[in-house]
C-alpha cells in the first residue's frame, strides 16, 4: 500500500477531532488578538480543514489559506462555502510556495511547522514565507517539544490506536506505529498511521499515512529566523505574551518581522 499524506479519512479524522474555531489550549484567541488590527492581507500556512481560518474570516480579517494536501483544502473550502465565506486556498508545500500576493502577517498554528520532514526543506519553507511577507510584516508560528518517553521496544509495533464514529454511521479506526526516531541528536520522529474505515462491520476503505515529526529547540529556533532574516524575534510559552519558557511540555510562540 503506497502512502497517502492527509488523505480522505486523515482529514474525515481531522473534521470530528480539530473542529472549527475549537481552540487548542488558547491559540485561536492569541492569533485573532495578534491579528485584530491587521488591516491587511494575512495568510494562514498548513491551513488544514478549517479550524483557525474560519473564525478570523468571521470576525472579519482578509485571510488566504495554503495546504498540499487537496482533501484538506475541500473540506476547508465546504465548511467556508456553508458559512458564505469565500477566502482564496492555494495548494502548494511551502518549499515551493508562489502566491500572487504579499502578505501583512503569515501564521502557522499548531505546531504545523514541525510536519516538515527534512531540516533543509524547513528552512526552504521559512525562506518562501519570508519572501511573500511585506516589509514589517509579520510572522506568528507556534512549536512544542514531543513526548520524550519513548521506548525503543515499541519500535516497528502497532499500538496507540483509537476510534472515530462518522455522523453517517460508518467508524474510522486508526492505529499507529514508530518506524525511526532519533530524539536528541537529529531531532525527529516517524510513524506510519494506518487509518480504517468499517461499514456494517465490513472494512471498506484502508489508508496508509507517512507521520514525521521534525522539532527545534527553544533558543536554536530563534537563530534559525534570525539566520532567514528576520529581525525582533521573540519567543513566549502557552500563548502568554511575556511568560518565559521553562519547560518541555510547553507550546512557545514565535513572533518575527521582516525589516
Amino acid at each position: 500500500m503506497s502512502f497517502n499524506n492527509y488523505g480522505e479519512l486523515c482529514t474525515q479524522v481531522y473534521d470530528l477531532t480539530k473542529k472549527i474555531g475549537q481552540s487548542l489550549n488558547g491559540d485561536i484567541e492569541y492569533y485573532s488578538e495578534k491579528l485584530r488590527h491587521c488591516n491587511g492581507r494575512i495568510l494562514e500556512a498548513m491551513v488544514g480543514s478549517g479550524r483557525v481560518i474560519i473564525p478570523l474570516l468571521e470576525s472579519g480579517l482578509i485571510v488566504d489559506g495554503v495546504d498540499y494536501s487537496p482533501h484538506m483544502l475541500a473540506s476547508c473550502r465546504k465548511r467556508c462555502e456553508e458559512r458564505g465565506l469565500r477566502p482564496e486556498l492555494y495548494e502548494s508545500n511551502l518549499q515551493e510556495l508562489s502566491l500572487p500576493h504579499k502578505y501583512k502577517a503569515i501564521i502557522v498554528p499548531a505546531g504545523s511547522f514541525l510536519l516538515i520532514e527534512k531540516r533543509e526543506e524547513s528552512m526552504l519553507a521559512l525562506h518562501r514565507l519570508y519572501d511573500h511577507l511585506e516589509s514589517g510584516g509579520r510572522l506568528i508560528l507556534d512549536l512544542f517539544l514531543p513526548d520524550n518517553n519513548f521506548n525503543s521496544s515499541d519500535l516497528g509495533r502497532w499500538g496507540g490506536s483509537a476510534t472515530h464514529h462518522l455522523p453517517n454511521g460508518d467508524i474510522i479506526t486508526m492505529e499507529s506505529k514508530c518506524v525511526e526516531a532519533d530524539l536528541f541528536f537529529n531531532q525527529y520522529r516517524v510513524n506510519y498511521l494506518k487509518y480504517e474505515k468499517w461499514r456494517n462491520g465490513a472494512l471498506v476503505q484502508t489508508e496508509l499515512q507517512r507521520f514525521a515529526l521534525r522539532w527545534y529547540g527553544v533558543e536554536e529556533f530563534i537563530y534559525i529566523l534570525e539566520d532567514i532574516g528576520f529581525s525582533n524575534v521573540t519567543v513566549c510559552a502557552d500563548f502568554k505574551d511575556g511568560k518565559k519558557p521553562t519547560g518541555n511540555h510547553q507550546r512557545f510562540i514565535y513572533q518575527a518581522v521582516k525589516p
